[in-house]
This record gives structure tokens, C-alpha cells and sequence, in this order.
């Protein structure tokens, strides 16, 4: 293998327009479809029909009489559909008053999309007029479309009643009811004859075939349990319901494994398996069952690094971070998708998913079965994970493929305060959280299925604790707090982001460090704005619409807001709380990729991010995450309990949720407006345990599946 070099963040084609974030998206995995509101596909920026990693259909311009109609409305009908309305003004009867409107109904699947055109008559007069939708298909590969330089629509070819296109392994063809198709112009041509006030229908219809595919579609019904929630704040609700359609329509699988679904990242760059991404999705779900964990869990151990390759980033024990067909930051695979596994984290993430779905119910033959590969990740932390052996875990990019490989990895996401970047190699914060959590959560499996080496595990989580507390805390104007990392000179980045969020409930940090953490977070200058800022306002890289410097992202807010519901910091993950379901309304319930950082008084509504993707799986997921951290339901089901804390003075008001699984049982949950807290439905092998109204504070850390001091109901 072969790499080019290559820095996260926003691809250079969304300096076309329109942006990306305002496109409308619709998307039934692995095919999307990205068009202005106006319906129009366009030939040009990241508009177009996607399949896999191949741009199916580059343009598909609408006209009547040689015009195009004027846009007027256009509305989402789940994730798959949408209808675009639009007006033919110089049809129908004369008069200020417009009486012929068409309506164009988009409803994409898994290997295609299909349109019906109506044309709706309001008019006295009869109407008689020409439908034309003229097309194009540039073939072009995902990595060449997302930077801008796709080249132009290849020629068609007649195929029986359809028009069609293919390269290698894909082939594409367009039908049309009615329609005369003019090859050369790749028109699709309807005559309309509408009698006064009646309704024509015309459809054409896309359908892909192809073998130049990493990932297919999920068969069957999505894995998780569809709930019934009804809640004072219908914000919840709505963007639950929205969530919900948004997750069900990126799930995938690999092919030749329909049994083990995961969801794509995200739309439209990000449609393919991801360790990080897939991962912290599937956790967020757990409240909904585990089967998602499972088949994620894997998915991924199936590609689990067994050797040492620099260019890739491959390591024995080691998950991968991104699955693609055909080439990635230059590598290439002959026969076989590529995997690239520039990741530090997605290790650790794999062990903590086993860890957690295990605790929500996962059954013991399907966690057994994955502990080969909880030992070779073990070993991947043990033995290659901290190469220079100072006992953090560290990256650099050997591969000219991602800068940084923590879930920041753009060029310029590790900054000291006063704005300069940070060398590697790098040890990020939570990436020693990360492996604390990982070190207990691998002893507690390691224990309970017999096998050697907790004490091990236990002990090490230890050390990196106390070495932890010794190296990164930093003093800042306004108290000690941890570094976002240390840099090729051991010295600590000390910006203050979002990252130490997530040391919270990891186990890394005692009570009063978690305390300090929480002061920090929930200070004005890291959450002002809708959500946790990536990077504190005070800092000097701060740039309130930077990918990873002074942003939010939902996904991360929601982690963050429910580790300090974990830790007991109910307010600042209020605050939190509230920021994300404010952005959710302001974004119709589908919560982007990221969006500004601006202060909550600057414009009275989140600042839309330029390239931002949407869907994506961890912000739909984000919505789960904020309804867990509210009811406070914590299980662990091998020993028995189920913990609740729901959040103190019920902040999202009364909530009451049917649909919850543990134990693969389903489970009623309620919080009422006074904060009284209800569970029913559990096994009787379960039994439910609240905290103490005076719980005794550590001083020492802990691991993350201990729970706070507890009396039994």
C-alpha cells in the first residue's frame, strides 16, 4: 500500500455553492441523494445521487417549457423522502394568483431513487405543456468529489426503454414512464395535457448495480426498539422521533455479513463503517437493546489489526478507523476494500462498548465469543500503544494520512492557549480516560469469564491514574484543570476544550477532581453557546466556526453532559442539555454534524456550519444521550441491579418512556415534574438501586463500574 498526504476537516469542495449544510439530504444507506431545496440537482460542489463511494447521478435540472419552476416550499418525509414544491408561473390563468404548481416527490433506496412529478392544476383553462428533466453522471469517486474535482458527465447509452452508464463494477440506468428519453441530451421528455383543474403523474426511476462496494444495505427492520415517549419538553419528543428515521436510514452491513448491522457515519462523506463514529453510536443506543452493539462490535473485530503496517496504521489488536472502496489518503487495495487505522482511540472505544452492552444485557454467548478479541486489544494497549514507553498513550502520524488521530483530527485541533499548534507526538487527555476506563472495563470481563490477567489490568489503570494527576493538570485564571495533552517535549497543552469532559466518569479523576472538571465546563466561556464548545472562548485558537476549535458538536456535548449526569454534576449537564434541544428546534429536529460556537445572545439561534454533514449518526444518537442522563438509568445486569438517578429537579419536566430494553426485556421508565423517579417492567433477576441522600465522597479514583453508594427499594 501506497499513502498521499491528507488533514481532516472541511473538504475544499464546500467552497462551492449552495453549502453543504443547507442542502437537502435524504438517505436510505448506502445511497444518498443531496439536492438544493429547490429539488434541483446540480453539477457541481457535492450535490448529486451517491451509492457506496461513487457518484451515481451528478445532475437532474427540472423544467417546463424550457423554465424552471420557482421553489416555494420544500418538507422531509422521514429520512428517505422529501417533496419539493415549487410554481410554474406562466402556465394556468392569467393574474397575479399562480394555479399550476409542481410537486416533486423523491423517495431514495438502498440502490437507487425514484421520482414522481405531479402537475397540479388549479386553473379554468386546460394546460398543455413540456416536462423536461435534463440528467448527467460523472461516475466520480468520493474522494475526488469531496475535493472538488469531478470531472465531466460521461456520455449515455441507449439500453432497451432506459438510458444508462457504467464504469468498473457500477453500472447505472434511468427509466421513465411515458417519457421519451433523447440519448445524446440525456432528457427524459413528458408531454402535459391537463384538462382545467386536475393532476398529472410522471415518474423515472434511478437503479444502481454494483460490486464496487465496501458496505450494503441492512436488511430487515432496525435493531433497536422504537419507544414511546411523551414528555413536558416536545422538543425531546421531536427530536427523538427525528433521531430515530435518522438512524434507521444509515445503518449498513459488510457484505456476506447481513447478520451484523452498524451505521454509517454520517452523509455524505462519511456513509461507510468508521471505528470511532460506529462505536460511540452504538453506545448512545444501548438504552434501545444490543444487537447494534453486537453487530458493531463485530463488524470491526473481524477487521482487527494482526500486523504491523506504517502506511495503513495497522497493529496487532488494533481497530481500525475507516472502511472504504477503492483508495483512502492514498492507500489502495487490489481486491478488497481499504482499511486505514489512523485511530488512538478506537481500541479503547471497542473494549468499552463490550464492557457497557455486557452491563445493559448483551447474552453471555455473544460477549464470550468476542473475548479473543478483547485480549488482542488488551495487548494492543499493552504492547503498542505508548511507543516511546513514558506511560501515556501517544500518536503520530507515520502515514501522511490523519495529523491527529484522537476524534479532533483536523491539523489544527491541539493548540496551547495562546493559539500555537502542538508537535507530535501527542498524548491526548481523554485517551488516558479512555484506557483507565478500558483497563477496568477489560478486568471485569476478564474476571467474570475466568480468565487470567484482571489484577493486571487493575493495576495498571492505577499507575495511569496517579501519572495521569501528576502530568496534566495545568493552573489557569480561573483554577487547576487538566491539559488537552502533552506534546513531543512532554509539555502540557494547556487550552482549555472540551476533551476533559470526557475524563468524567471514566474512573481517572476522584471526586474532587471531577468537581473541578465540572466548574470548568460549565463555566460562560465553554458553555455559552448551544451546547460545550470544543475549545474555550478564552483561549487564543478559539474561532467560534473552526472544525474542532471553538464549534460544538452534539455528539460531544451529549458524552459530556452525560458523564457529569453520571458524576452527579446535574446542573452543568442541564445547562447542556437545554443548549442542544434549543439547537435541535432551530435545525428542524436533525441535530448537523457541528455547528457555531457563538455566545446564545449573539444571533438568537445556533450559526450553521458550512460543511456541516447531515445525517449523522453520533448527533441523531446525541438525542438517546440526553433522554438517558435525564431518567438516570444505569444498569448492570451480570450483578443484578439496575441504578437511578435521574437528574435533580427533573430540568426537561415530566417524562414518561415505554421501549426501554435491559436484559432484553422492555422497560417503562418515568420521571415526574417533582423529580420522582419510577422503573417497572425489569426481571425479577433485577433489582433497582438508588443513590443514598448523603453519599460518601471519595477521595481516591475509582473504577467506572462502581457505583456510588447506594440503599436497595
Amino acid at each position: 500500500m501506497t499513502v498521499a498526504p491528507r488533514q481532516a476537516g472541511p473538504p475544499e469542495a464546500e467552497l462551492f455553492q449552495p453549502l453543504l449544510h443547507d442542502l437537502a439530504v435524504t438517505v436510505s444507506a448506502p445511497c444518498s441523494a443531496l439536492s438544493g431545496h429547490d429539488g434541483q440537482i446540480r453539477h457541481h460542489g457535492v450535490q448529486g445521487v451517491f451509492v457506496g463511494d461513487c457518484r451515481v447521478l451528478s445532475q437532474a435540472i427540472l423544467r417546463i417549457n424550457a423554465v424552471e419552476p420557482s421553489p416555494i416550499a420544500h418538507a422531509p418525509d422521514g429520512a428517505s423522502g422529501a417533496t419539493f414544491v415549487s410554481l410554474a408561473r406562466a402556465l394556468g390563468d392569467p393574474g397575479p394568483d399562480p394555479t399550476v404548481r409542481i410537486e416533486r416527490v423523491r423517495r431514495v433506496a438502498a440502490a437507487g431513487m425514484t421520482e414522481e412529478i405531479r402537475v397540479v392544476s388549479a386553473a379554468s383553462v386546460p394546460v398543455r405543456a413540456s416536462l423536461t428533466i435534463d440528467l448527467a453522471c460523472d461516475l466520480a469517486p468520493m474522494d475526488v468529489v469531496r475535493i472538488g474535482r469531478a470531472g465531466d458527465p460521461g456520455p449515455g447509452r441507449a439500453d432497451g426503454d432506459g438510458l444508462c452508464w457504467s464504469t468498473a463494477g457500477v453500472e447505472v440506468r434511468i427509466t421513465a414512464d411515458g417519457a421519451s428519453i433523447d440519448v445524446d441530451k440525456a432528457r427524459l421528455t413528458w408531454t402535459v395535457d391537463l384538462p382545467p383543474r386536475s393532476l398529472a403523474r410522471h415518474q423515472w426511476t434511478l437503479q444502481v448495480t454494483t460490486t464496487a462496494i465496501a458496505v450494503g444495505p441492512a436488511p430487515g427492520p432496525a435493531e433497536w426498539s422504537r419507544p414511546r415517549l411523551v414528555a413536558d419538553d416536545r422538543r425531546l419528543v421531536r427530536l427523538l422521533e427525528r433521531s430515530l428515521d435518522d438512524l434507521a436510514a444509515l445503518r449498513l452491513v459488510e457484505p456476506g455479513h447481513p447478520e451484523d448491522t452498524f451505521l454509517g457515519a454520517g452523509v455524505p462523506w462519511f456513509l461507510t463503517l468508521f471505528g470511532r463514529d460506529s462505536l460511540w453510536a452504538a453506545r448512545m443506543l444501548l438504552p434501545f437493546g444490543t444487537d447494534l452493539a453486537r453487530g458493531t462490535l463485530r463488524v470491526l473485530a473481524r477487521r482487527q489489526g494482526r500486523r504491523l503496517d506504517s502506511a495503513s496504521g495497522e497493529a496487532p489488536g488494533k481497530i481500525m478507523h475507516e472502511l472504504r472502496y477503492g483508495s483512502l489518503f492514498g492507500l489502495t487495495a487490489e481486491s478488497a476494500p481499504v482499511v486505514y487505522y489512523g485511530t488512538i482511540d478506537a481500541t479503547l472505544l471497542w473494549i468499552d462498548l463490550l464492557h457497557e452492552a455486557w452491563r445493559w444485557g448483551l447474552a453471555e454467548a455473544d460477549v464470550a465469543a468476542l473475548l479473543p478479541n478483547l485480549q488482542a486489544a488488551l495487548g494492543w494497549l499493552a504492547d503498542h500503544a505508548d511507543p516511546d514507553g513514558d506511560g501515556f498513550l501517544e500518536y503520530i502520524d507515520d502515514s501522511r494520512g490523519l495529523a491527529n488521530q484522537g476524534w479532533k483530527d483536523s491539523a489544527d485541533a491541539v493548540r496551547f492557549r495562546d493559539g500555537r499548534r502542538a508537535q507530535a507526538p501527542i498524548a491526548l487527555c481523554e485517551v488516558q480516560g479512555y484506557a483507565y476506563q478500558a483497563a477496568m472495563g477489560g478486568a471485569a470481563l476478564l474476571e467474570a469469564f475466568g480468565l487470567p490477567d484482571a489484577a493486571r489490568w487493575r493495576e495498571y489503570a492505577a499507575a495511569l491514574a496517579q501519572r495521569f494527576r501528576d502530568r496534566f493538570w495545568v493552573d489557569g485564571p480561573d483554577g487547576p484543570y487538566p491539559a488537552l495533552a502533552l506534546d513531543r517535549d512532554k509539555r502540557p497543552v494547556d487550552a482549555l476544550t472540551s476533551n476533559i469532559g470526557h475524563l468524567l466518569g471514566t474512573g481517572l479523576l476522584n471526586a474532587e477532581e471531577s468537581a473541578r472538571v465540572a466548574r470548568h465546563l460549565a463555566s460562560p466561556a465553554m458553555s455559552g453557546g448551544y451546547g460545550l464548545r470544543t475549545m474555550s472562548a478564552d483561549s487564543g485558537g478559539y474561532n467560534p466556526l473552526s472544525y474542532h476549535c471553538g464549534s460544538v458538536w452534539p455528539h460531544d456535548t451529549a458524552i459530556v453532559l452525560a458523564r457529569l449526569a453520571r458524576d452527579g454534576h446535574d446542573a452543568a449537564a442541564a445547562v447542556l442539555a437545554e443548549g442542544l434541544l434549543s439547537a435541535a428546534e432551530a435545525f428542524g429536529y436533525q441535530l448537523p454534524e457541528l455547528y457555531g460556537g457563538d455566545d446564545r445572545t449573539a444571533w438568537g439561534r445556533p450559526a450553521p456550519y458550512p460543511a456541516s454533514c447531515h445525517p449523522q449518526a453520533w448527533s441523531a444518537a446525541a438525542g438517546v444521550a440526553i433522554l438517558q442522563a435525564a431518567l438516570g438509568i444505569y444498569p448492570d445486569v451480570p450483578h443484578g441491579t439496575v441504578h437511578m438517578r435521574p437528574l435533580a429537579g427533573a430540568p426537561l419536566g415530566a417524562i414518561d418512556l415505554h421501549g426501554l430494553r435491559i436484559a432484553g426485556a422492555e422497560i417503562a421508565a418515568a420521571v415526574t415534574r417533582d423529580g420522582q423517579a419510577s422503573l417497572t417492567g425489569l426481571p425479577a433477576s433485577l433489582r433497582v438501586v438508588v443513590p443514598t441522600p448523603t453519599p460518601v465522597i471519595p477521595t481516591q479514583p475509582v473504577g467506572p463500574t462502581e457505583p456510588a453508594p447506594a440503599r436497595d427499594t
